[in-house]
């Protein structure tokens, strides 16, 4: 069984940083897709970032020069490093996994990461 478990999250003011780390456990596929996703009430999931298990990386443009995603293979664990945050991230932050074939412009939607972490709170304020 599959478990991704999130933490990292807290509160921070506008411009500060955070790092954020999902642990997985049980995948046992060599290709896969390890995303960060984060929603915010009232609106819907949005794909922040995912990193292919080659390496590949790609970023909401939202994010962009200031989220960096990472892997561990080693310890099994993926990272968010968020730098320059704005109030507009504040959100709870998922991550999530799968395999699936996509094109690059649908690699950040939802519906085809089939494991799903519980989510960690990042709030920024100003």
């Amino acid at each position: 069984q599959v478990h991704l478990v999130e933490s990292g999250g807290g509160s921070v003011q506008v411009g500060g940083s955070l790092r954020l780390s999902c642990e997985v456990s049980g995948y046992t596929g060599r290709s896969y897709y390890m995303g960060w996703f984060r929603q915010a009430p009232g609106k819907e999931r949005e794909g922040v970032a995912a990193v292919h298990s080659d390496g590949r990386t790609i970023y909401a443009d939202s994010v962009k020069g200031r989220f960096t995603v990472s892997q561990d293979n080693a310890v099994n664990t993926l990272y968010l490093q968020m730098n320059s945050l704005k109030p507009e991230d504040t959100a709870m932050y998922f991550c999530a996994a799968g395999n699936f074939d996509a094109a690059l412009t649908n690699i950040l939607t939802a519906r085809l990461y089939m494991y799903w972490g519980q989510g960690t709170q990042v709030t920024v304020s100003s």
